[in-house]
């Protein structure tokens, strides 16, 4: 359930204590281990409370995507593509980096990626939907381009958590900027 702002101090003080425990069982387990009841405990709430606000844990997984992707979206939509696209793996990167442990999780774990792809698939709709250099390509084109895009973002992100973000961020920008910016080529042969 999404929070407004406008509900009862109880409805938000539970939806909050939901997401808590959610964001608390992401960091300890694999997806498929959460149970309703596990969830339920921890946010100290009963069942019946989590299912009037949720069908299923999948609709909680799939709001909690939809809220790191209007927020991801709030920094990059007014981004112009491909001029933009340096700017774009560094938001990408500096969003990654500020955000918790379960959002870090669900990006790098393998546990999580149909979720991950939906992230991906509805920030690449709206920013790269309005390109004419874009709505160019073939349909094939476009596919290889998108493909190499998010794999390369967030390939370079996940390393950077594997290694224990030992290397500075600038580094990690820096490295994604200098791959990325082969696309200024692709699309110049495309043509």
């Amino acid at each position: 359930m999404k929070i407004t702002g406008n509900e009862d101090l109880r409805v938000q003080k539970t939806i909050n204590g939901i997401y808590s425990a959610f964001e608390g069982l992401i960091c300890e387990k694999n997806y498929e281990k959460i149970t309703v009841k596990e969830l339920a405990e921890r946010a100290q709430i009963n069942k019946k409370t989590f299912y009037r606000y949720y069908p299923t844990l999948d609709d909680l997984l799939a709001e909690m995507q939809a809220r790191y992707s209007q927020d991801y979206l709030a920094v990059v939509g007014n981004f112009i593509y491909p001029r933009d696209l340096a700017k774009s793996v560094r938001s990408f990167i500096e969003y990654s980096a500020s955000q918790s442990e379960a959002y870090e999780k669900i990006t790098c774990s393998g546990t999580y990626v149909g979720i991950r792809q939906q992230m991906i698939d509805q920030v690449m709709e709206h920013t790269w939907s309005n390109s004419p250099e874009f709505n160019k390509l073939s349909s094939l084109q476009q596919h290889i381009l998108m493909t190499f895009i998010q794999n390369t973002g967030l390939e370079v992100y996940k390393q950077w958590v594997a290694s224990g973000k030992e290397a500075p961020i600038e580094e990690v920008v820096q490295s994604a900027v200098t791959l990325i910016s082969s696309v200024n080529n692709f699309l110049k042969l495309s043509k």
